[in-house]
């Protein structure tokens, strides 16, 4: 069954529907679910979808030829093969398809032009010459992140500014993910959000009647299984050196968010480096350099600023369990790694992913009108702010702190701020009073609003606050995992 993406698919279609050609280019990472949703799209639509392999040009005219002529061009009364790409491109508005749009898919499109670099040249000069006022549809598809962004889409390529759309696919959020395990518990698909991400290739692997127990222990960390060798597979499909990306990604997951933390606890001293092998990783959609949400464009310029995390939930997985434990499970120690590595910190490792959750339940409140005021900005909050004393707690004093949850209104007079516990206690009061007295000297010139988002319920002062207070909303697992019945 295919799930989600909507957006892609209305995306697409809305395309298809233009007038005109349409020359559409589709890209995003490796596993994100491309292909798959280009054919869902194809489906009850006459097209051809050509898939291109790394191969010799000749061959991949040859294999191109055949898809086109299975259609049944007038070409094909007179020849058995193109004799160049001109002429097979040329072929496409002639389709015997009616009154539809000549639909082409070109699945990995970087393949193609790998050993002929004329093509992008080629498709441009038919497109101003004849395609662009064809009754045709071309889609562009790859997963080279580097090629699609830095050439196919920069000015120096031949087809810079005749794409009439670009869409560069994501993964999924976590209301989609959660409809691949519809009889999990709400803790269960938050956990497994936590563990796969948004990747549609890596949510097949689990079978939704195992339990998620049995799930991690079979398809994750069992020799042969798919997803125990996809991180190796990925850096070695896409990049060079791959130890020390290993090295790298395995810093940054164990807790490394800082430059010259990163390179201090993968011991690649050259901290110019690590932001060279940093900038890679962003490119490929496994690492990303965040800022404070309030952080401005001339700040983010700056180096030395923002922090590094792990965006893709599975590598921060793989690299803080299953690679640290290798040897391990290579040997088919398999449940001793997942009993003493793995269960006891799971919910541990699940916060951070649960607070990405909360922020996009945050996103659907707004969406549904159900917000205080209407958010410009949301995020992560770090830096300086008040926070109250351990030791005093009636008293305030500056320190460094985060904040999971701020949502700024356009003119900063309002603000949401909200904390997130994926834990098996309740919200505490003295949490709660934490929360509100970060950013206090910000109270004076904007009015602040309260978000707790809580696995296990709130203990009861919070109710009663709750109950009192306006400005404090409180969500709990079922209305967060519920997402207002998702999905939108």
């Amino acid at each position: 069954m295919f799930i989600g993406r909507e957006a892609e698919l209305n995306f697409l279609e809305s395309r298809y529907k233009a007038s005109g050609g349409q020359l559409i280019v589709l890209y995003g990472r490796r596993r994100v679910g491309k292909t798959e949703t280009l054919r869902q799209f194809c489906k009850g639509k006459p097209h051809v979808f050509f898939a291109c392999q790394e191969c010799t040009d000749r061959l991949q005219l040859k294999n191109f030829s055949d898809k086109l002529l299975r259609e049944n061009p007038p070409a094909r009364q007179y020849l058995d093969q193109f004799p160049d790409w001109e002429r097979a491109f040329r072929a496409v508005p002639e389709l015997p398809y009616g009154e539809a749009k000549r639909l082409l898919v070109i699945d990995e499109f970087p393949y193609m032009c790998k050993d002929n670099s004329a093509i992008p040249s080629i498709l441009q000069n038919l497109w101003d010459e004849a395609l662009k006022d064809a009754n045709v549809m071309i889609v562009l598809c790859g997963s080279a992140m580097s090629f699609m962004e830095k050439e196919l889409l920069s000015e120096k390529n031949p087809l810079y500014g005749r794409a009439t759309g670009i869409y560069k696919m994501t993964e999924m959020g976590f209301y989609d993910a959660a409809r691949f395990f519809p009889d999990y518990s709400p803790g269960d698909k938050v956990l497994s959000y936590a563990i796969l991400g948004g990747i549609p290739h890596y949510l097949r692997q689990f079978d939704p009647k195992l339990s998620l127990d049995e799930n991690i222990r079979q398809n994750i960390l069992t020799k042969g299984c798919v997803l125990y060798s996809e991180a190796d597979f990925l850096l070695r499909q896409e990049l060079r050196e791959t130890p020390l990306y290993n090295a790298l990604i395995q810093a940054v997951a164990l807790g490394g968010t800082r430059l010259s933390e990163i390179s201090q606890k993968s011991l690649v001293e050259d901290t110019s480096k690590t932001s060279v092998y940093l900038r890679n990783l962003i490119e490929l959609g496994i690492v990303a350099r965040e800022f404070s949400v309030d952080t401005g464009t001339k700040e983010k310029a700056n180096n030395s600023r923002g922090i590094y995390q792990l965006t893709d939930n599975f590598f921060r997985f793989w690299y803080a369990f299953a690679f640290t434990h290798y040897s391990d499970l290579e040997a088919g120690d398999v449940d001793g790694v997942y009993q003493y590595a793995i269960q006891p910190m799971l919910h541990e490792f699940a916060a951070a992913p649960f607070e990405n959750i909360c922020r996009q339940f945050v996103t659907k409140l707004q969406r549904a009108n159900q917000l205080p005021f209407r958010y410009d900005q949301m995020g992560r909050w770090f830096g300086k702010t008040t926070v109250r004393d351990p030791g005093a707690p009636e008293q305030l004093r500056t320190a460094e702190t985060e904040i999971d949850l701020v949502a700024l209104s356009r003119d900063r007079k309002q603000y949401l701020v909200g904390e997130c516990k994926f834990r098996g206690q309740p919200f505490r009061y003295g949490e709660y009073l934490d929360t509100a007295a970060k950013l206090s000297p910000l109270k004076k010139q904007a009015e602040f609003f309260y978000a707790l988002f809580s696995k296990s319920g709130f203990d009861q002062r919070i109710l009663r606050e709750a109950e009192q207070n306006d400005h404090l909303r409180l969500y709990g697992l079922e209305d967060i995992v519920g997402g207002l019945n998702a999905p939108t």
